[in-house]
């Protein structure tokens, strides 16, 4: 049974969407010590607190492909 058709495709892109966001954030910050989300929301306002929170929630689901990815062999 396929995993993706089981779900809609959506959650799973939305996840893989904040989850590159995180990924270039954390590389800028890293690289050139610019933080976007700062820059665009504010620091450390409730939105974007809420951004790091989805997309440190979606890197916590994330980790739950790899038991699924050995299932799957």
């Amino acid at each position: 049974r396929d995993y993706y058709a089981s779900r809609g495709l959506g959650d799973v892109y939305k996840r893989q969407v904040l989850i590159i966001i995180g990924a270039v954030n954390w590389g800028l910050i890293g690289f050139f010590q610019f933080d976007l989300v700062r820059v665009i929301f504010g620091n450390m306002s409730m939105f974007s607190r809420i951004i790091y929170a989805a997309v440190g929630l979606s890197g916590l689901y994330a980790l739950s492909y790899f038991g699924r990815i050995r299932s799957a062999m």
